[in-house]
């Protein structure tokens, strides 16, 4: 078992300002204690803010491929560790966590490549006679200091990509990350801190949500990339300084489809982990599994039993599955929707079992029958709970998918390659995967949503590009 080292201090500021306990989702023991930034450090912050761009921006791209190679270096090394972090502060089991550390150090490696790769194109001006006797060009440039906002259910490789990117495009970048995972992005700190990234170019505070709004309202920031709750980005639009750029990554309601010529086997194991991965805390979880009338019941019983396998507990036991959501209070919201769902005659297949001294855990819940009107069928689960729908007119299902507000993810289990893509340019999703989960995510891919599900495109090479300016240069001769 490992322990945190003595030297961790979460103090991320210079200041004296209150401090709070943070305890463990697993079992309510104290893991260390969080300084909270004051209005004078907020102060001082963005103060310096002007003076750490212009240090990121002396930097050239192989120098800062070099820092972020340096720090995957490092990370790599701390895997094992940095695993039993991300289980211990944020309740994601050991297994899953161990992975989350192996993406962040592929994800930091991403960002030195892409770093390498930022180039323009030459404008071609001779098209037209008006372009006669000019050359024209493009440049990228950095946007300008950064103000990351990041969330709890990936505490570290969400953070390599908002700091990564930050950094990789050239720009310093100020982390607030989720109050509940601070650790992770403490430790990622330190590892650029080491790896000789300029002083100030990184800065990590924890504070409470007015500082944070003097953050968000500043104009020393030129982009915020914020990952959260969306009725609380999309509050954050109304409030940033004119001209800051903004991307905003919130939740979905991640539907699945599954037809009748699907190979049902396959489909309820995939489904199994986008369902229940991390306890269901994933933005792009599968929550609403609509399934063919004629094949409904053979995979019920298959995705049953199969959810029946897995273990509730603590998250840094190597042979839990499903570990503890963040807090007591989204348990005992997810009993409401569930009863709110039983109420209007859904049946309760398997689940909806709190145990834990702090009642934090949730066994995976299975029901089925969920009227469309019920919360957990129109709202963001994110909790170990899936819906499982028989359906027998797909094109009424299509089009009742397409009036979500929630733009996302979505998948479809089916062994018609070509009628997968006819549904697949039907459905209104940023991404439909086939023959997969709706959890399924490399770092090199675009990941966004849409309508209320966010603003933006993230995914290393698209985030970048968010974060830079495209500069044109014209030469007249």
């Amino acid at each position: 078992m490992f322990q945190l080292p003595e030297h961790l201090s979460l103090k991320f500021t210079s200041s004296q300002g209150p401090s709070h306990q943070l305890l463990s989702p697993n079992d309510g023991k104290l893991l260390t204690t969080v300084q909270q930034a004051t209005l004078d450090d907020i102060t001082a912050l963005l103060e310096s803010t002007p003076a750490a761009q212009d240090e990121m921006e002396k930097l050239k791209p192989y120098e800062r491929a070099n820092i972020l190679k340096t720090v995957a270096g490092s990370l790599r090394e701390q895997i094992e560790f940095l695993a039993w972090v991300i289980a211990s502060e944020g309740g994601k089991p050991l297994k899953d966590a161990r992975a989350e550390a192996q993406r962040a150090v592929a994800t930091i490696e991403l960002c030195a490549e892409e770093t390498l790769r930022l180039e323009g194109e030459i404008i071609p001006m001779e098209r037209t006679a008006a372009g006669k006797d000019h050359l024209a060009f493009t440049i990228k440039s950095p946007i300008g200091a950064v103000l990351a906002i990041s969330a709890f259910n990936h505490p570290l490789n969400l953070i390599a990509h908002q700091v990564g990117c930050a950094l990789a495009s050239g720009n310093c970048v100020l982390l607030k990350p989720a109050s509940s995972t601070p650790i992770s992005a403490h430790l990622l700190w330190e590892a650029f801190k080491k790896a000789g990234l300029p002083n100030n170019a990184f800065r990590v505070v924890n504070a409470e949500v007015e500082l944070v709004e003097k953050l968000v309202a500043s104009p020393q920031f030129s982009f915020i990339s914020f990952i959260g709750s969306a009725k609380v980005g999309w509050e954050m639009r109304k409030k940033i300084a004119p001209g800051t750029r903004l991307s905003l990554e919130h939740g979905g309601q991640a539907p699945a489809m599954i037809r009748e010529d699907a190979d049902l086997e396959a489909a309820a194991s995939a489904l199994i982990k986008g369902a229940f991965y991390h306890a269901g805390q994933v933005c792009i979880s599968t929550q609403r599994i609509f399934v063919h009338e004629k094949v409904f019941e053979i995979f019920l019983n298959l995705f049953s039993e199969k959810a029946r396998s897995l273990r509730v507990g603590p998250a840094t036991q190597e042979e839990t599955d499903i570990g503890p959501l963040i807090r007591p209070s989204e348990v005992i919201r997810l009993q409401k929707w569930i009863e709110e769902a039983i109420s209007h005659k859904a049946k309760l297949i398997m689940g909806n079992t709190v145990s834990g001294n702090a009642q934090q855990y949730l066994s995976q819940t299975i029901l089925t029958h969920v009227p469309r009107d019920c919360a957990l069928m129109t709202a963001e689960a994110f909790g170990p709970v899936v819906c499982i729908n028989p359906y027998n007119d797909e094109e009424e299902t299509l089009k009742y998918l397409n009036t979500n507000r929630y733009v996302f993810e979505a998948a479809l289990f089916t062994k018609d390659i070509s009628h997968a893509l006819r549904l697949a340019t039907g459905m209104k999703t940023m991404t439909f995967v086939i023959n997969n989960h709706t959890a399924f995510r490399v770092d090199q891919m675009p990941f966004g949503g849409h309508k209320e599900s966010g603003l933006g495109m993230g995914g290393v090479k698209y985030a970048m590009k968010e974060m830079t300016m495209t500069k044109q240069i014209i030469i007249k001769y």
